[in-house]
């Protein structure tokens, strides 16, 4: 074969590698567990599978606010297993386990079936110290503590609530510094009509007055 022609047939297969890795992706985003992309954190231990492991942090850079832990996990056992507890090594981090039905505590995966943490109507895994979670962009290392497997860890990408993302987000989302908006000053002028405006027509402003 001669120098171009292997330069073609190189050429070539760099072209189906990359059509094969962005169908992948494009294939993920519609995944019915969780919609991210299937190359985020997965691992299996035993009979347990953790898929699509994230720290979703809140949404604006520099607020203060809870942050989450969002993950599928598959039990493949024949006995239901609970997730008794998720921690962030290397961190002061508390993560607060709220199963779907709202009572704190831990989060049952069903026998052959499973659970999605994180979205509403779902159980929930809260990072009460949000802060504490490693910058967005970096990976955390999360340990899930099964009742029978044990501890199960992966490195769980950390993104922000945003996009695809903000439906599995921390559901407390404070307004980002200088959002908040305030009443401007009234005039000089107006504080006798306020105060002598008794018996004229209503004005159709609402006062605070009473509170």
């Amino acid at each position: 074969m001669s120098r171009s022609l292997r330069r073609g047939a190189l050429a070539a297969t760099a072209i189906v590698f990359s059509i094969a890795a962005l169908s992948a992706c494009g294939a993920g985003n519609d995944a019915q567990t969780l919609q991210v992309k299937p190359d985020n954190a997965a691992v299996t231990v035993d009979d347990v599978k953790i898929q699509n492991a994230l720290v979703i942090t809140q949404p604006h850079q520099g607020v203060k606010g809870p942050a989450v832990v969002s993950a599928t996990v598959f039990n493949n056992g024949r006995t239901p297993q609970t997730i008794d507890a998720i921690t962030l090594p290397g961190t002061t981090a508390t993560v607060k386990l709220t199963a779907a039905a709202g009572a704190a505590g831990p989060i049952t995966v069903p026998a052959q079936g499973s659970v999605v943490i994180g979205g509403e109507g779902n159980p929930t895994a809260t990072i009460e110290n949000g802060t504490e979670a490693a910058r967005k962009g970096d990976a955390q290392k999360v340990v899930f503590k099964l009742s029978k497997t044990g501890e199960v860890g992966l490195d769980a990408f950390v993104v922000p609530a945003s996009s695809y993302f903000k439906e599995y987000g921390p559901s407390i989302v404070p307004a980002p510094p200088g959002s908040e908006t305030t009443a401007p000053a009234p005039a000089e002028g107006d504080h006798g009509a306020a105060e002598g405006g008794h018996g004229t027509e209503p004005s159709g402003e609402a006062t605070t007055a009473g509170h």
